[in-house]
């Protein structure tokens, strides 16, 4: 799963698939957390040295680098680290890995129903909400565009599945 660092939606995923579910936290949203715990005049910086950090393939080597980043955005940074690394420790390939290192899929898919639905503000029940909900996520699905790395997702179920990760992937 890749969520962005609520809370609630990591008890959500603990919940339906146990300790089987491996979880992905946005690197953007990392990043952007973290970056704004520093001083404006460092954060070009630490960005770098996040991004270079989360590109090392080994993910010891990557978590090493990680840590040695400004104390006062340290705490930021230690809160879900372990999470921005699941990608590196499952060595995907690096298309498919930059493709679901964040959330920008989900996001860009609700901005499209949200934009869709943003004139309808009252006199609707859930029925109706659902409805609209449903209309606005099919026509939001014309628009996409197949999964960078796509042909990787293969290789990808066979690696939670040697894990024994929860799975739910289907043939591409």
């Amino acid at each position: 799963m890749v969520i962005d660092g609520a809370k609630a939606l990591r008890k959500a995923v603990q919940m339906v698939l146990g300790q089987n579910g491996l979880v992905q936290r946005c690197r953007i949203h990392k990043e952007r957390n973290v970056l704004d715990q520093l001083p404006e005049e460092k954060r070009a910086q630490a960005k770098w040295r996040l991004r270079g950090a989360w590109s090392q393939k080994n993910p010891a080597t990557a978590e090493k680098e990680l840590h040695k980043t400004w104390p006062r955005a340290a705490a930021s940074l230690r809160e879900g680290l372990e999470e921005t690394l699941t990608l590196q420790k499952l060595a995907l390939g690096s298309t498919l890995g930059r493709s679901l290192s964040n959330t920008n899929l989900m996001e860009g898919c609700f901005a499209r129903a949200a934009h869709r639905t943003r004139r309808v503000t009252r006199g609707v029940g859930a029925r109706m909400i659902l409805r609209w909900t449903a209309s606005a996520l099919l026509a939001a699905e014309k628009n996409f565009r197949r999964l960078n790395g796509c042909e990787q997702l293969q290789h990808l179920e066979k690696i939670l599945h040697e894990q024994g990760a929860t799975s739910t992937l289907q043939a591409a």
